[in-house]
């Protein structure tokens, strides 16, 4: 798990702790995204789906401790990840 988490975050894990919560959130979408479009999804990603769960947990755990406003972040998360599945049901000309 802990390498597609590095895998995931790529260039990111060159930022600093404070750009963590963002850093995560981004791998988390970038991962999630291309998931959402396939037409199934089989047992064989479920490798990639826990990823970005644990991308997200990271996020939350370091916005946690850096964010000025937890409660700011986390409506900006729950946006970001509710826009990938409305993206995925309006189809790619929406």
């Amino acid at each position: 798990m802990l390498a597609g988490v590095i895998d995931a975050l790529g260039d990111r894990t060159a930022l600093g702790a404070h750009a963590a919560p963002m850093a995560c959130l981004d791998a988390a979408v970038a991962l999630l995204g291309p998931l959402l479009r396939e037409d199934t999804l089989g047992r064989e990603r479920a490798d990639e789906l826990l990823v970005a769960d644990a991308l997200v947990t990271y996020a939350f755990e370091a916005a946690a401790t850096s964010a000025s406003d937890l409660d700011e972040f986390a409506a900006m998360v729950m946006t970001r990840l509710a826009g990938l599945s409305s993206a995925e049901s309006d189809g790619p000309d929406a």
